[in-house]
């Protein structure tokens, strides 16, 4: 009788630490966009890295679950997402009022204006506003001074925008009938055309523009124009999540407020950016 009571004690237990080993290995799938350095790239051997990949997989210990990060094309990332192809988003999404249409958000876990990408020896090096900060959604009529300053230099000009961005937004409101805007499936294609002299101008986020200049190729270029954030721009970089999916996002939002409380959020930014893009409460 104790033989078998021990025996039974043994099963239930084994039984539960197999249960609680599952718990600790549920999978979250989270998507990124793998040509987005240095938010996520696919690196040598097509290994997925940047400051999303490592921010996604600190999310996930702090989770307790495993992280699967696959690459997806960005014009069909929110649709995958919608059709249950992965759980989340991490690729560099801007929280907007017109992606809250369709999808959630748990964040923002960053934050960073946009910019243009010139070369040194065009005119355009010299646009004004260059050093200054706004923000749309609190500073409108300065901001958009600023940015019709900026406009005016790109008159007949050509410039480069990721399609289906904030970006493509952007120049599609304060550009129109000033510049051409020629939209790029991913910003490696609009950074190649700069480099070759197709277009004059890259208009992209600030961290973004950075991670290229850091290349060799583009030594001789430089980022330009007044730093813009908030409005139309939105409210910062979140997880991309499906509207009835509310405990991941508690449990996402959890783990940003943990990464950013003790400093991961700023250790990855500044290691991945160079600069600190840890959203401000």
């Amino acid at each position: 009788m104790t033989f078998f009571k021990t025996l039974s004690l043994a099963l239930v237990g084994s039984a539960l630490a197999l249960g609680g080993a599952a718990a600790q290995e549920r999978t979250v799938k989270i998507a990124t966009e793998g040509a987005y350095a240095p938010w996520n790239f696919t690196g040598p051997g097509g290994k997925l890295e940047g400051f999303e990949i490592d921010l996604a997989n600190d999310l996930c210990a702090r989770m307790k679950v495993k992280c699967e990060i696959m690459a997806q094309d960005w014009d069909g990332i929110i649709p995958a997402l919608q059709a249950k192809k992965y759980d989340a988003i991490m690729a560099g999404m801007s929280i907007t009022p017109k992606r809250k249409e369709v999808i959630d958000f748990a964040g923002p876990y960053a934050n960073s204006p946009n910019g243009y990408l010139v070369a040194k020896n065009s005119p355009l090096a010299k646009m004004p506003g260059t050093g200054e900060a706004y923000n749309l959604g609190t500073q409108q009529a300065a901001a958009e001074k600023a940015i019709q300053a900026s406009a005016q230099t790109l008159k007949g000009k050509t410039v480069g925008v990721q399609g289906s961005t904030i970006h493509s937004n952007f120049a599609d409101k304060y550009l129109k009938g000033m510049a051409d805007v020629r939209e790029y499936k991913t910003t490696e294609q609009h950074d190649l055309d700069l480099a070759a002299g197709r277009i004059d101008a890259v208009l992209a986020d600030a961290t973004a523009i950075i991670g290229t200049l850091e290349k060799p190729e583009f030594k001789d270029y430089v980022l330009v124009g007044p730093s813009i954030t908030g409005g139309m721009l939105g409210e910062g970089v979140g997880v991309g999540l499906r509207k009835d999916d509310t405990e991941l996002k508690k449990s996402f939002n959890e783990a940003i407020q943990a990464a950013i409380k003790d400093g991961t959020v700023k250790k990855l930014s500044e290691k991945w950016f160079k600069i600190d893009t840890t959203p401000k409460s």
